[in-house]
Order: structure tokens, then sequence, then C-alpha cells
């Protein structure tokens, strides 16, 4: 289970040059690599969609030593509906506060050198307001679950993960495979959890020969897998198994081979530049427009 590693969390995202200024300009995070997809993943990456979309991986840092975002447009949709699975991303970087406060970006503050805000598609971020450390500033995702017992069972004793607090009062668990990387935090929020279409994924890495044996307990355990072990491929970059599990509440987790995810994950030097060359080629709005018709909301 130490082999194992936090990598990124998907979001979905309607507005690709918003969602670019967030977290470029506002957060600080950099361009790790982009790619365009001329039609959907074999694991879903960009949700139950078929059409051409782009994935864009930015960070503090690489994905090697950081936790980042993964940004999936699908061309054809505006807009997705939140639920109340994932409430929050922690990161701690007083230039971030200090980048939105200059842009404008609203800010709430929720208690002492601690402020909220929201990046498009309104998914919240908690921003702490000291400084940026060495390592990776991504503290914590935190996910909503219905019943808290039961999914720390199947995060730790199941995953593996560290149990490394509780707090009984808030109704939270805090966990992760170590110390030096970003932490999943459970949150019980005594009721059903919603992903509406906006539904996200985390993902972790682990060595290849574990993907067979972490998929056959959850065959065992009568666990939900929402997409057998499979091979994704990546024009001209390295090929990736993969599985795709659904946690007790639904949350989509993913793990993934992490030799080769290694070699597929390094940082593109040309990545932020063919993000804004899609963004700046990316007619879809004006199509829209032209045939007096709207994207869709998924």
């Amino acid at each position: 289970m130490a082999m194992r590693r936090a990598l990124h969390f998907v979001f979905k995202v309607g507005d690709r040059t918003k969602t670019a200024t967030f977290y470029r300009d506002v957060l600080g995070m950099k361009v790790l690599r982009h790619e365009e997809f001329e039609e959907g993943c074999k694991a879903s990456c960009n949700g139950p969609y078929d059409g051409k979309w782009s994935k864009t991986m930015v960070g503090f840092g690489p994905e090697d030593d950081h936790f980042v975002a993964e940004l999936t447009y699908n061309y054809g949709v505006g807009e997705y509906r939140l639920g109340n699975d994932f409430l929050g991303l922690t990161l701690q970087s007083s230039k971030a506060v200090s980048n939105a406060k200059h842009l404008g970006w609203p800010l709430t503050k929720v208690e002492e050198d601690l402020y909220l805000t929201h990046a498009p598609g309104g998914y919240p971020f908690y921003l702490i307001d000291k400084e940026q450390p060495l390592s990776d500033p991504v503290q914590k995702v935190c996910l909503a679950v219905s019943d808290l017992q039961r999914s720390t069972h199947f995060w730790s004793t199941l995953l593996g993960m560290n149990i490394m607090d509780r707090n009984e009062q808030k109704k939270t668990v805090l966990m992760g495979f170590s110390d030096t990387q970003c932490k999943l935090e459970l949150l019980d929020v005594s009721g059903p959890v919603d992903h509406g279409t906006a539904f996200g994924r985390i993902a972790f890495s682990c060595p290849r020969d574990q993907l067979p044996d972490l998929e056959n307990l959850m065959k065992k355990e009568n666990q939900k897998i929402l997409t057998p072990l499979v091979s994704l491929d990546t024009p001209g970059k390295a090929t990736v198994e993969v599985v795709i599990l659904g946690d007790p509440d639904g949350h989509e987790i993913c793990f993934v081979g992490d030799e080769a995810f290694k070699q597929l994950s390094s940082v593109d030097p040309q990545g932020n530049e063919l993000l804004n060359k899609a963004m700046a080629e990316d007619k879809s709005e004006e199509w829209f427009a032209k045939h007096n018709r709207q994207k869709a909301t998924a």
C-alpha cells in the first residue's frame, strides 16, 4: 500500500477560458500537459460523452510529487449540474489569495487565514492565507459520504488508506497513503450523496501488478467496478492500464499502473501553448450561435 499515491481530481468544465483563468491566474497553477481527443474515452474519463473533448492537467508541479487537477472539456456541453458530492479542495497559498483579490475573484472569509472561492462551474476551493510551502500546496480533497463508518471501512480496509484523523463532532475522517501526499477527507452529510452531472473522479496510482488483485478484491467484496481493467492509448505516449471503481456512495475512483503513468504524465513544455491554441481555435460557441442553438446542459 505504501507504493500507492494520490494523483489528481477530474473536473468537468463548461467554460474552458474562464476555467484557465482561475487555475492559472488565480491559483497560480501551471499547465502540465494538454491533449485533444476526437472521441470519448474507453474509461469515460470525460464522462458519458462520445464526441470531441480535451484534457488539461494543471498543478503546482509534476504529478510525480504533486496532486493536480484534470480539466475535461466536452465541446458540445456548456454546463453541468453540481451535486453535493464534491465538498472542496484545500490548498495553502497566500499568493492565490492576493491574486483573487487583485483580479476581483469572489472570496468569502471562513475563518482566520481561510477563504472560500469557487472555480467556474461552482466547484468550491478553500485557500489558506499562508506562504506557499516548498512541497505541494494542495492539502486535501473533501468528499461527501452518507455513512461515515461504511466509507471509512471501504477506503481504509479495502483500498489501504491510513486513517490520520477523526473528528466525531464534525463527522469527518482524514486519510491518505502517506503524510507527504494530498489527503482525502470524508464528511458525513447524513443523507444521500447527489453526484449531479458534474460528478468528478479521484485518481491514484499503484504498481501495475496490483491492478488485477485490486479488481479481484472488489469482486470478492461485492463492490462496484465501473470499468474493468482496461488499457488506454494516448497517441505518441505510453499506454496505461486502469481500473475504475465506485465507493459505497458512487464516487468514481481510478487506479492506474504507476510505471506507465509516470511516462504518460511527464510535463509537456508546450502544454500551455497547446491549451491557448485549442481555445483560440475552438469555434463551438460561434457555431451554436450561428445556428441559433445553445450548448447542451448535461
